[in-house]
């Protein structure tokens, strides 16, 4: 969908080239592994233990995560094609320069984690936990996210294209150059949270219900 011209600001996103890759089975994939230029295909690392592993280069596709443990990982200059997870694991992790696609994940825990150049597209993902996370130059398009927690996170420049939400809770966010325009939602919280978030008119026609009830006024 095209933008008109505002002053908000769209996320910079940093090309992601992956070159002379290794097939790999996984079975590097440990906790505290150091892992660089591995291609990761077909793979079922459900419940593994990836404590504090580092991803660097690394390519997935058609690679089952469900419950497996990425506390303190960093991804960076990774792309994943095709993740699925009911369980996706990875509070207090930082990511940099990421690209996830048509991936099927569940409860997403990244709370407490920082997120700098990463794009989700195309892909359905339930519930979002980015509580006290930091986001810098972030794109989430063509998703359908049940629900979208951004509470007391810090976010600037961050994208919604495209998506469908159910409920996106801002409460204590601290938002700069976040654009929803051409997103649908069906709940917000926290609308004090909105400070700094673009919107386009037709969203403030169906947000002003709520905007009304949080102000204790009466529409008869």
């Amino acid at each position: 969908m095209a933008r008109a011209r505002s002053g908000t600001k769209p996320p910079l996103l940093d090309p992601i080239r992956l070159d002379d890759l290794t097939d790999a089975d996984g079975s590097e994939l440990v906790s505290g592994a150091d892992v660089e230029a591995q291609r990761f295909s077909d793979c079922d690392i459900d419940g593994r233990d990836l404590t504090g592993v580092a991803l660097r280069e690394c390519e997935f596709h058609t690679v089952s995560l469900n419950d497996a443990k990425l506390r303190g990982a960093t991804l960076s200059e990774c792309v994943a094609g095709e993740l699925h997870a009911a369980v996706f694991s990875a509070p207090r992790s930082v990511w940099r320069d990421v690209r996830v696609e048509h991936s099927r994940l569940g409860s997403v825990e990244l709370y407490e984690s920082s997120l700098r150049s990463v794009q989700f597209d195309g892909s359905k993902l339930d519930f979002v936990n980015l509580r006290n996370a930091q986001l810098h130059d972030v794109l989430l398009s063509n998703c359908i996210i049940e629900e979208l927690d951004l509470g007391s996170a810090t976010v600037q420049r961050l994208e919604l294209r495209d998506c469908r939400i159910g409920t996106l809770d801002v409460t204590r966010a601290t938002l700069k150059d976040v654009d929803l325009r051409g997103s649908d939602f069906s709940v917000i919280r926290g609308l004090e949270g909105l400070r700094g978030a673009t919107i386009d008119d037709s969203q403030l026609s169906l947000l002003a219900p709520i905007m009304a009830g949080h102000l204790g006024i009466i529409v008869e």
